[in-house]
């Protein structure tokens, strides 16, 4: 089977670190492993945010920031956070230059935050030319046109979010929203959450930088599925308490939060497993109802804090109720009826089974 370049230097690599051999003391050899991994630069444009998804990722865990940025990602990738505007040591020019030289090679589009699109998108620029202000809509449409992927991180880069709730002035929009209209078709991945959680971005990127951006399996919100598939409310430690008809009337009752605003019945994210601040917490494990932050519709149109409909979260009629009336009678539904007619059927079996031959007594007797 042929071999790669690539993998035979990394393959010499491996095999010289295991017998404790120096390569790189050979100048030619340091360079040749060095273009052995792949560098994938990362372009991170903050528009309308509140940098929470920055910090969010500042916080990762396991693997740490330091270790995503100076180590492997994958064996033989490595990322270069080339442009953040909250972290980077530039500023000005200089900031702006290192933008325009990254966006020349292959590249990885980072987007925070909403687009504001009202008034040109002036409510949202981000840098200046000729004295005059580049506005974040001009920026990620140029930039989504040459991007090789596109992830668009936080609620408001997906789907608009708190910047566009209500009456949304600023004409505030998701990316995929925006490159639909700029007829854009590079593949774009949504990371919906407010903010997001560090490991969503960290296995998004492994994933694209593997197998490239279709190797991710997204849902009809661009979400991928690895991620988002799961409802919080299957997961919820609450739900033996909504099963049970359990619901807190306020604030610190130690019950199902649905009635103050809960939304885990409709959100869809893996934050029961993954919990936030190093694994150690999340919304519902502090007493506070899942503001469904990783959907479409949030903030929603009233409130946050308000009910919403609710679909198959109710056991199905198959099972007996909850809550069960010695005194109502049986249940004759088709499928009762059938458990009833086996289990009829299996007594009487076992009836039979005991029941002595036809003149078995008369006979013991004389």
């Amino acid at each position: 089977m042929p071999i790669s370049r690539r993998k035979f230097l990394q393959f010499t690599a491996g095999g010289a670190a295991a017998l404790g051999v120096n390569l790189f003391d050979n100048p030619m050899l340091r360079k040749a492993f060095a273009g052995a991994i792949q560098e994938t630069p990362i372009i991170w444009l903050a528009a309308g945010a509140c940098s929470g998804c920055s910090v969010s990722l500042l916080n990762a865990l396991s693997p740490r920031i330091q270790d995503v940025l100076l180590d492997q990602v994958l064996p033989g990738h490595h990322l270069e956070l080339a442009f953040h505007p909250t972290v980077m040591a530039a500023s000005g020019d200089l900031a702006m230059q290192a933008m325009y030289d990254t966006e020349e090679k292959p590249f990885i589009l980072v987007v925070e935050g909403s687009i504001t699109t009202a008034d040109g998108g002036r409510h949202c620029e981000v840098g200046e030319k000729h004295g005059h202000g580049i506005t974040g809509l001009e920026h990620v449409t140029r930039l989504g046109r040459k991007a090789k992927a596109v992830i668009a991180i936080g609620s408001c880069a997906a789907f608009g979010g708190i910047p566009a709730a209500n009456m949304n002035p600023t004409g505030s929009k998701g990316v995929m929203e925006v490159f639909r209209e700029q007829g854009i078709t590079t593949p774009t991945i949504n990371l919906p959450g407010c903010a997001a959680h560090p490991d969503w971005f960290i296995s998004t990127v492994a994933s694209v930088l593997l197998g490239g951006p279709e190797s991710v399996k997204v849902d009809a919100h661009g979400r991928p599925e690895m991620i988002y598939k799961k409802l919080i409310h299957d997961n919820c430690p609450l739900r033996g308490h909504f099963d049970a008809g359990r619901f807190a009337e306020k604030f610190g009752d130690p019950y199902c939060l649905y009635k103050l605003g809960c939304k885990g019945p409709v959100a869809h994210a893996n934050c029961p497993e993954k919990r936030f601040n190093s694994g150690t917490n999340w919304c519902i494990d502090n007493g506070h109802p899942c503001n469904g932050c990783v959907e479409p519709e949030y903030p929603y149109d009233q409130t946050m804090w308000g009910t919403v409909p609710i679909k198959d979260a109710t056991p199905p009629s198959l099972y007996p109720p909850i809550v069960t009336d010695m005194k109502t009678s049986v249940d004759v539904t088709p499928a009762y009826a059938a458990l009833a007619g086996v289990a009829a059927g299996v007594v009487g079996v076992q009836v039979m089974k005991k029941k002595p031959a036809q003149g078995e007594d008369s006979e013991g007797k004389e």
